[in-house]
């Protein structure tokens, strides 16, 4: 049986990462970058897709793990009947390839171990040829453009086309495992100590937490999730990965299984708040920089999502030899969701860059002039359908929520005219945003259910309504809004978690079957303290909060029925949306309180 999705921990290095089961296995590992070709893929199929175990060859009586503080290096401890182990797992801070570091210490007793390890490139698709070098201190496995080299002490034998050992570790031993990546027509790179690299990835992560200025209440859940969305962002550019994993389901066996290793324009706003509020500007500075070179270009081709390095062409195919995480199938590259018309994401992109100049990052001359390209696209288009917040698979619609959004973009733009100094035709602006307020409160709102609804015409809910007072559309105490949270909380609150929204195939095109999705769980906190009901909206955020796994990590979404995480792995949005709702928790209120009166 496979493990679930919260027994994984994150490693990784700012520019690839890893996901280590609580059984001490590597199940997933893309090199050198989040969206390029697993090494390992035993996640989405079998062992021998790829992956690399070391644990005890014992019964393991008891299992502990935990990060150390304020670092993203991993510490698994085995208990078993001859002794206590502890397994180290980490990536060292980038210096030219990534590199994979695990260390074996001996704690008590002696204890015997096994290793096994199965690389398979290409999404487990390729066996590399395998063979020592160096004097035969290091294992080399070489397919294709992707070569692995394995340091270690440790005797290495090959059997089956697995590379196995057999060893023992005795209390206060250490015996390490370093692993690097590098392209395979180079030479082999220089693989150093394990244990220089273990006190320098100690020194950065710690440097790096110690600037976090958040103060405010459950500070250890926010430093950790800023942690956790540090290892999401690509250093080299900027761009913020929404997770590490594609085509994790969010139904077991169903086909709603993304590939989520890009980077989304929605995010945008909430993920430079999130950085702001723990103080990490040049974090902040780099994601706007980012994104400011991404849509760079005709605003009529802006994508809702782009690679690492500002990649449009983000094909979608499957791959059809991986059975899928618990049989959830297809397994898939790329998201076909990058060509859709998402109306939606210009108010994102217009409200980030406000907000970063308004709040304290230096402003870039050649924003403004990517705005009102954007600004004069959305005055063009905004009456047109799109695919909407969620990127359903059914037909265009005039999604209430894109349509709020349009109001966002253009509210933005007379802000920056009125407070920020731009230049722009304030009178134009003004009127159009009226236009657009008029339209979706007509034809967004429904009065018999006294509730926006999820499209124009329609009646179905969906959580995106919770985002009107939270980008300042309507205040959080206006009736419509106070009616539309009620008929959310009576209709997408299962067991105290909010869903998307609910699924009808002629709207979405897909079978229905998703659970709840976790940061619309923190949008319906957000309301709630808006509204004033602190005792509620704390109660909510402390339930989401209760589901992190051991290591303070979520996923995409939570299914309280199996009490289990599903969606990829970790998801920013989640982390990003714990970060946000504890700041709109805290007294001096939050962004949702900004947005509401900026």
């Amino acid at each position: 049986m496979p493990l679930r999705i919260e027994d994984y921990g994150l490693i990784g290095d700012c520019e690839s990462a890893a996901l280590v089961g609580r059984d001490g296995s590597i199940d997933w590992f893309c090199a050198p970058r989040f969206d390029s070709a697993a090494a390992f893929a035993a996640l989405l199929g079998t062992p021998e897709h790829g992956r690399w175990l070391i644990a005890p060859a014992t019964v393991v009586r008891h299992l502990r793990r935990q990060y150390r503080e304020g670092t993203l290096i991993l510490e698994t401890e085995f208990e078993t009947a001859n002794g206590t182990v502890r397994l180290l797992d980490f990536m060292a801070p980038r210096t030219q390839y990534p590199e994979i570091v695990r260390i074996v210490e001996g704690v008590a007793g002696s204890v015997p171990m096994h290793t096994e390890l199965i690389i398979r490139f290409d999404y487990g698709s390729a066996l590399p040829w395998v063979r020592r070098i160096h004097d035969r201190e290091v294992l080399s496995a070489i397919a294709g453009p992707d070569a692995l080299f394995l340091k270690s002490p440790v005797s290495l034998r090959g059997k089956d086309f697995h590379t196995v050992a057999d060893f023992s570790i005795a209390a206060g031993q250490r015996i390490p495992f370093h692993m690097a990546w590098a392209p395979s027509h180079l030479p082999p790179p220089d693989i150093g100590d394990a244990l220089t690299a273990l006190d320098e990835t100690q020194r950065w992560w710690t440097e790096w937490s110690s600037r976090c200025t958040y103060e405010g209440e459950y500070r250890d859940l926010v430093l950790r999730s800023l942690i956790t969305l540090k290892a999401l962002a690509y250093a080299p550019t900027g761009g913020l990965v929404a997770a590490v994993t594609t085509s994790l389901p969010e139904k077991i066996g169903g086909v709603r299984n993304w590939d989520y290793r890009y980077c989304w324009l929605r995010d945008a706003t909430f993920t430079l708040y999130a950085l702001m509020v723990g103080g990490y500007i040049e974090e902040a500075k780099a994601w706007r920089e980012w994104l400011l070179r991404a849509v760079a270009g005709n605003p009529a081709q802006a994508s809702i999502m782009y690679g690492v390095g500002g990649e449009r062409r983000l094909n979608e195919l499957t791959l059809d030899w991986l059975p899928g995480y618990e049989g959830s199938r297809p397994v898939r590259q790329g998201n076909a969701a990058h060509a859709q018309f998402q109306l939606d994401v210009y108010g994102e992109v217009m409200d980030s860059l406000y907000l970063s100049h308004r709040y304290g990052l230096e402003p870039n001359p050649h924003a403004w002039a990517v705005q009102r390209a954007l600004i004069q696209f959305v005055e063009s288009a905004w009456q047109q359908p799109d695919e909407g917040l969620w990127e359903v698979r059914g037909p265009r619609r005039h999604f209430t929520h894109s349509k709020v959004m349009a109001w966002v973009a253009i509210d933005r733009a007379v802000k920056s005219v009125e407070k920020l100094g731009m230049h722009g035709p304030l009178d134009r602006w003004r009127a159009l945003r009226a236009q657009i307020h008029a339209e979706v409160c007509a034809k967004g709102y429904d009065p018999a259910q006294k509730s926006f609804v999820q499209f124009y015409g329609g009646k179905t809910l969906d959580a995106s309504l919770l985002m009107i007072p939270l980008v300042g559309f309507l205040p959080a105490t206006d009736a419509r809004v106070l009616g539309t949270v009620a008929a959310i909380e009576k209709t997408l609150v299962h067991d105290g978690f909010v869903a998307r929204y609910t699924p009808i195939q002629d709207v979405d095109g897909l079978p229905p079957g998703e659970a709840p999705f976790l940061a619309c769980t923190f949008w319906l906190a957000d309301n709630l303290a808006l509204q004033g009901r602190y005792d509620e909206a704390r109660e909510v955020f402390e339930r989401v909060a209760g589901v992190r796994n051991d290591l303070g990590l979520l996923s995409e979404e939570y299914d309280p029925s199996s009490k289990r995480q599903l969606g990829n792995f970790p998801q920013a949005f989640s982390h990003v949306g714990l970060i946000n709702t504890a700041r709109n928790l805290s007294k001096n209120g939050g962004p949702a309180h900004r947005r509401q009166h900026d």
